[in-house]
C-alpha cells in the first residue's frame, strides 16, 4: 500500500465492495432466473462469489489491502496494522460501495433501484453460524498472511466457496455485505431487521478468532519478548 494516498485507498475499497456485492447479488438473479432447483441455485451463487474474491484480493491488496470488510479492517487496526485513522474511511467505503453495488446489480436486470428484503434470516442457528463463518474467514486470512503470503487471494476464495455450503446462513460474514444484501428482495437478500444480529454474531466471530490468533501464531521462541509485525496477526 506504500506510495498511495487515502483517497486512492479508501476508493479502491469501495470499489472492491461494490463489486463484491454485485457479483453475489446479481449471480442470485440470475440462478434463479434460469433454475427453480435451490441448491443448484446456491451453486450458481456460490462459484461467482469465491471467483471475484480471488481476483479482488489479487488486483486490489496492493493498492489498499483488499480488506473488503469492515470486520477485516477491524481485526487489522486490533493487531496493529492498520492505522486507527483510517479505520472509518474505510468502513464507510466499504458500506457506501456494497449498497452502490447492490443497485449496480439491480440496474443490470432491471429491477427496481432499492427493494427491501423480504427474506428472513434469523434465529440462533443463524446467528451461530455467521460468527464461525467470520471466525474461519479471519484465520483464513491472518494464517495466509503469516505462512503462504501469495496464496491469500485463492485460500479466502476457496474459504467463503466451502463456507457458503457447510453454515446455516450461506457464510455472509461481512457488515457491508450484510447491509448491501438488505435492499436487494432477491435470492441473496436479507430482511433488514434480521441484519443488526448478523453484524453482531460477525463480529463477535472475529474477536475470538483474533484473540485465538495471538496465542496460536506466537512461536514458542517469541514467549517473553515481541514478536515481529510480520509474525503476529
Amino acid at each position: 500500500m506504500d506510495g498511495f494516498e487515502i483517497q486512492r485507498r479508501v476508493a479502491a475499497e469501495a470499489l472492491g465492495t461494490g463489486m463484491l456485492v454485485a457479483t453475489v447479488i446479481g449471480s442470485g438473479i440470475m440462478a434463479e432466473k434460469l433454475t427453480n432447483d435451490t441448491a443448484l441455485a446456491l451453486l450458481c451463487n456460490t462459484l461467482p462469489t469465491g471467483a471475484v474474491l480471488a481476483v479482488l484480493i489479487t488486483i486490489l491488496a496492493p493498492l489498499s489491502g483488499a480488506h473488503l470488510n469492515p470486520a477485516v479492517t477491524g481485526m487489522f487496526w486490533l493487531a496493529g496494522r492498520h492505522p486507527a485513522g483510517e479505520v472509518l474511511p474505510y468502513i464507510v467505503a466499504q458500506v457506501v460501495g456494497g449498497l452502490v453495488g447492490a443497485v449496480v446489480s439491480h440496474m443490470m436486470f432491471a429491477l427496481p433501484l432499492i427493494d427491501l428484503s423480504v427474506k428472513a434470516r434469523t434465529g440462533p442457528a443463524q446467528w451461530f453460524s455467521e460468527g464461525v463463518a467470520t471466525f474461519g474467514l479471519i484465520v483464513t486470512i491472518v494464517a495466509g498472511l503469516r505462512f503462504r503470503h501469495g496464496a491469500v487471494p485463492w485460500i479466502v476464495g476457496l474459504y467463503i466457496t466451502a463456507a457458503y455450503w457447510f453454515t446455516a446462513s450461506t457464510s455472509f460474514a461481512n457488515p457491508a455485505v450484510a447491509i448491501a444484501r438488505s435492499i436487494s428482495n432477491t435470492f441473496a437478500g436479507i430482511r433488514p431487521v434480521d441484519v443488526p444480529a448478523f453484524i453482531v454474531a460477525q463480529l463477535a466471530g472475529a474477536s475470538i478468532a483474533i484473540f485465538l490468533l495471538q496465542w496460536l501464531l506466537n512461536s514458542p521462541s517469541q514467549t517473553g519478548s515481541a514478536a515481529s509485525p510480520e509474525q503476529e496477526p
